[in-house]
């Protein structure tokens, strides 16, 4: 497997105005959160990219395969380095992530998506994108914060029906046209910077509440090793937990873990 890398001119186009502190480009490599595990091992600074073309080892929550056929998807990773309050803010990170995709896809296409607690993007009910952060620490000092982001573009993305736990779908299915991945990986770290230096303000929450999908209905939590959570969902606490109504009236906090959560 060929493990050469640059920042490609044509990726330049693209990306060069933003505030990166470094890109690689992989036409092929295994996954990209664990070369910018990797990659956080040395003296990488905050901001770092990285992006493939195909990914063979893609990852989503709880090591659940995730991936990315050549030409069909967006797959890159953002090595970041934590500072001040954002070490307090850890659990916000994957709705970073949600938050700059749902943007950057209503600014460039008019489209709107849904987040889905806790780290998924869905339009229509359907998944479009997921996003999977790990922490890099030191005993207990945080090291670098990993923000994985998988989103699919053409029908050639979506898994089969037998390997889906959600419905899946693409951007050009919702948007009904060709999408250019670089045009959007550009809107998507532009709102990522953005967004990033508002984390865990009462507009981030707004945002955040605001497009949560699901919420005034009733849904069931599974997994976390608990019993199945049947409720209605009232939305999120500033600490990020999910609150759910159950039907004797209680609010359950549910954190975030290897949980499903489904509309009933």
């Amino acid at each position: 497997m060929s493990m050469q890398f640059g920042f490609p001119d044509w990726l330049k186009k693209y990306l060069g105005s933003l505030p990166l502190a470094e890109v690689r480009y992989f036409e092929t490599i295994g996954s990209t959160n664990d070369h910018c595990l990797s990659w956080a091992g040395e003296d990488t600074a905050d901001l770092s990219l990285v992006v493939a073309d195909y990914q063979s080892a893609g990852r989503g929550r709880a090591d659940r395969k995730w991936v990315t056929n050549a030409g069909a998807a967006l797959a890159f990773s953002l090595l970041l380095r934590p500072r001040g309050k954002e070490i307090s803010h850890l659990p916000f990170f994957s709705p970073l992530g949600a938050l700059a995709i749902r943007e950057a896809f209503e600014r460039l296409y008019d489209l709107p998506a849904e987040i889905k607690w806790p780290n998924d993007v869905l339009s229509g009910r359907k998944k479009l994108a997921g996003i999977l952060v790990e922490n890099v620490w030191d005993g207990g000092d945080l090291k670098a914060i990993i923000a994985g982001i998988g989103i699919n573009i053409t029908r050639a993305s979506i898994p089969r029906q037998d390997q889906l736990l959600f419905p899946a779908t693409c951007v050009e299915a919702e948007t009904g046209r060709p999408v250019n991945r670089w045009l959007l990986l550009a809107a998507i770290l532009t709102e990522f910077i953005n967004w990033r230096e508002k984390l865990g303000s009462e507009e981030f929450f707004s945002e955040w509440s605001g497009h949560l999908a699901f919420t005034g209905e009733r849904v069931c939590i599974t997994g976390n090793h608990r019993s199945d959570l049947v409720g209605t969902l009232t939305g999120i606490n500033r600490t990020g937990e999910l609150i759910i109504e159950t039907d004797d009236g209680r609010f359950e906090k549910v954190t975030v873990g290897d949980v499903r959560l489904r509309a009933v």
